[in-house]
């Protein structure tokens, strides 16, 4: 994809978060999916580590290197004509400037960044050290002459024991990495929780990204409590696989044997 047209679908991203409250950002894994989604309708889709890695054989958690996700997510991309993200999960070790090479130099125009390190044993990144690898992304970006949308997340509420313990760590993180030029911030593990959410929504002025099951939740729902992004994760292909089965299911395993 040439430089211009890269610009161009960056750009329409963030008009689009501007546009929808909420843009819903239907997560998919392969050139199939992508333009499944595309025909039902959505403006822009992102691409996630789980689902993608699943579909591959691979393993989430940086199971893949940075390498391989890009030539996974290179078709994706060509195939539909709508700004695509990309979960780049922690970095996959990679320095910010080559990430932002890397995921543009495929036609990607956004990305999630998350602070669990899994490449390094799972460890949590500071939020020192998380909002400056989000400053170097934003730096890189601007270099580049390409505003990549960038949504930085974190995980805090997921090492919690309890995470109402931990919204004043995460709401000083969320602030950190808005002032370092994330774009909307994602404080995963919390959909389900409308205080932790509408609390999260208060603390900072960029959009929020919430995680989404696209049976067992409600749009209206995210709507109302303030979130402005939705993504669903390996929700969609969960969901998916679940309608696989039940579909296949009179036909296959023993009732098919039998008959």
């Amino acid at each position: 994809m040439d430089h211009n047209t890269t610009v161009e679908r960056a750009r329409r991203l963030a008009k689009l978060h501007a546009e929808y409250e909420p843009l819903v950002l239907p997560t998919v894994w392969d050139v199939w999916s992508a333009r499944t989604a595309v025909d039902a309708g959505f403006p822009a889709l992102t691409v996630g580590s789980h689902p993608l890695a699943d579909s591959r054989g691979a393993a989430d958690h940086e199971g893949q290197t940075f390498e391989e996700v890009l030539a996974a997510v290179r078709p994706i991309i060509a195939a539909v004509d709508v700004p695509v993200s990309v979960d780049l999960e922690a970095g996959y070790g990679q320095e910010p400037a080559d990430l932002i090479a890397g995921l543009t130099g495929v036609g990607g125009v956004g990305l999630n960044l998350e602070d669990t390190v899994h490449s390094e044993g799972g460890r949590v990144r500071s939020t020192q050290e998380h909002a400056a690898y989000v400053a170097g992304l934003r730096a890189a970006a601007d270099e580049a002459g390409i505003p990549v949308w960038v949504n930085g997340r974190t995980d805090l509420f997921l090492h919690a024991e309890d995470p109402s313990h931990a919204l004043p760590e995460v709401i000083e993180r969320l602030r950190a990495l808005q002032q370092a030029g994330a774009d909307s911030v994602y404080p995963v593990g919390i959909q389900d929780d409308d205080s932790l959410l509408a609390a999260v929504v208060d603390a900072v002025t960029v959009p929020v990204n919430a995680t989404a099951h696209p049976v067992k939740h409600d749009v209206e729902r995210f709507r109302r409590l303030g979130i402005r992004r939705i993504s669903y994760g390996p929700l969609l292909q969960f969901a998916m696989a679940d309608a696989m089965r039940e579909m296949l299911g009179p036909w296959g395993g023993d009732g098919a044997a039998r008959g």
